[in-house]
Formats: C-alpha cells, sequence, structure tokens
C-alpha cells in the first residue's frame, strides 16, 4: 500500500502505544508485537522514509521499558515462543516447503537406490551398522542398538549431535543455499536407505513404530533447520530492494532464530529416544507418540503461525476502523 494510507491506518495506534504507556506485562507484550511487525512492513517498503526512523525509534523505547520489568523478562522468552518465532515461520513457510520437498525427493531417491542397488545401503549406512543389524535380527532383536547404550550418556550424545547436525545444515547455508541442500539431499538418502533396508527384510512396519517414536521430532526438526539455512542462503542470493549486506544480517538473524527455537525439540527427540524407544511398546502406544508429535510440528510451525498472522491483521485492521 502506499505510505501516506499505511501512516493513516495506523497513526492512532501509534499516537496511543506512545501517549498512553501500559504497566500490564500482557498488554505490553502484545503492543510490542504489533509494532515491530510495522516496522519489519515500513523497513520492506519505506525503507529510507521518516516512518521508518519513527517507529524504529518508538520500538526501541518499548522495548527499554519492557527490559526494565522483571515480569517481562518472563514475557520476553513467552514473546518469543508464542509470537516471535511463528511469526517468523509464518514468512518462512514457502522455505519450509522447499526443505520439506528436497528432503523427501531424497529419501525416495534412497529407497529406490537401496531396490536397485545391493551394496547401496552399505555404501551410505556404513559396513559397521549394516553387519550389526543383521546380527541382531538373527538375534531376534532388530533394533537391539537402542539398548546398547546407558540411557544418560545416550541422551547427551544424541541431543548433542542431533543439534550439531541442524546447526551445520542450518550454517551451510552460508554458500548460497547449496550447502543446506547438500545436507538435506544427504539425510534424506539416508533415512530412504534405511528405511528399505528394513523393508527388504519384512520389518517396515516393526521399525516405524520403534525409530518414529524420537525420528517424527527428530526428522521434522532437521528439515526446519534447513528452512533457517535457506534463509540465510536466500538473503545473500535475493536480497530485493535491502543491500546485500542488510539482507544478509535479516537472514542470519531470522535463521538463527529459527534454529535457536530447535533445541528443546532435539532435547524431547533425544529423551524419547533414550528412554522410550527402546522399550516394548504396544502398537498403539507408539503410533500414538508419533501422532501426537506429527500434530504438535503441523500445529506449531504451520497451522498457528497462519492463524496468528491472520489475528494480528484483523487486530490491526480493527483498532484503525
Amino acid at each position: 500500500m502506499r505510505e501516506a494510507l499505511f501512516v493513516k491506518r495506523n497513526a492512532d495506534k501509534w499516537r496511543d502505544i506512545e501517549q498512553n504507556p501500559s504497566r500490564d506485562p500482557d498488554e505490553l507484550t502484545n503492543r510490542f508485537v504489533e509494532l515491530t511487525d510495522d516496522l519489519s512492513y515500513a523497513r520492506t517498503f519505506y525503507p529510507d522514509s521518516s516512518v521508518t526512523r519513527y517507529l524504529n525509534g518508538l520500538a526501541g523505547q518499548m522495548h527499554r521499558g519492557l527490559m526494565q520489568n522483571r515480569r517481562d523478562d518472563r514475557g520476553r522468552v513467552r514473546t518469543f515462543w508464542l509470537y516471535e518465532l511463528p511469526l517468523l515461520f509464518k514468512q518462512s513457510h514457502r522455505l519450509l516447503a522447499l526443505s520439506a520437498g528436497i528432503f523427501l525427493a531424497a529419501c525416495i531417491l534412497g529407497w529406490v537406490s537401496a531396490a536397485h542397488d545391493n551394496t547401496f545401503v552399505q555404501l551410505i549406512l556404513g559396513d559397521g551398522y549394516v553387519n550389526m543389524t543383521l546380527e541382531n535380527i538373527k538375534k531376534g532383536d532388530p533394533l537391539g542398538v537402542y539398548n546398547s547404550r546407558d540411557q544418560a550418556t545416550m541422551f547427551v550424545q544424541i541431543t548433542l549431535n542431533n543439534i550439531y547436525v541442524a546447526f551445520r545444515t542450518f550454517v551451510f547455508g552460508l554458500f548460497a543455499s547449496f550447502g543446506t541442500m547438500a545436507m538435506l539431499f544427504y539425510n534424506g538418502v539416508m533415512l530412504g536407505a534405511f528405511q528399505y533396508f528394513f523393508h527388504e527384510r519384512g520389518l517396515l512396519l516393526e521399525s516405524v513404530l520403534k525409530i518414529w517414536i524420537h525420528g517424527t521430532l527428530e526428522i521434522s526438526a532437521i528439515v526446519i533447520a534447513g528452512c533457517a539455512g535457506l534463509t540465510v542462503g536466500n538473503s545473500l542470493l535475493f536480497p530485493g530492494t535491502f543491500s546485500r549486506l542488510e539482507s544478509f544480517k535479516r537472514g542470519m538473524k531470522q535463521g538463527l532464530k529459527i534454529a535457536i527455537g530447535l533445541v528443546p525439540i532435539f532435547i524431547m527427540a533425544g529423551f524419547l529416544e533414550s528412554f522410550i524407544t527402546r522399550l516394548t511398546l504396544p502398537p498403539l502406544i507408539s503410533g500414538l507418540i508419533i501422532l501426537l508429535s506429527a500434530t504438535f510440528i503441523g500445529w506449531y510451525f504451520v497451522v498457528y503461525p497462519i492463524q496468528l498472522n491472520r489475528k494480528l491483521q484483523h487486530d490491526s485492521a480493527f483498532s484503525t476502523t
């Protein structure tokens, strides 16, 4: 929209924020989210305008006020998880779809390659893992690898490794997105070959009900980390109206927030893999855990950001009528 219309629609709201400061932490949080949303819009479409400088100053003033309130320290964390991170994902849904598409295509390729080449699984997963699993199958415990280590040690090692893989996928976005795409492709091929290995031996359903107890969160987080890496890479490739340096700074900040937001998911995935996956659970319980994990990922990273964005747009439009 034209700058004059943008100012006209929001001037009363900005004036109220400036002249009638609130002491309620929830109200402060809501106002800050709305204001930063307006600031983001102004930076995108009117980067050199006086209204952008005005909003930047007002947002800085509000931020200082938030940081001075002890309750608002908790409110900042609440704002990040309830508003900031989901809204970032609303902006990144296309890249999230691209990341998921690359990963899925690689999974299919890994499956097909394993089906047509008897040496492919060993090449991707390594002789050591394949031989160990074949030995476990002979013993009647095909997924015995999950019982081979102490639970607490396994939890720490798995969680740190998953975080490392995710941040590497994110950082490789610095190579103009190609590094991130390569990481997604490699992990996808590995998963496809891994699942075909069990399918070939008539153990696909058993492996799914066991592995995807933790794998639903773990694999989803890797795909989301791919979205973070593509965000960084695309900020270099497609700076838009910003300078390439400014675009990179914004993309790096946005991608880093997404990557940091994955840490609790990897902790939960590590907990499930270390303490729950090793258990012999009824198929119904395993399926329920998988379904709940998938529902959470779909709701928080796809559905909720869309709902939140619509709500903010509606509230903003209502406040200016």
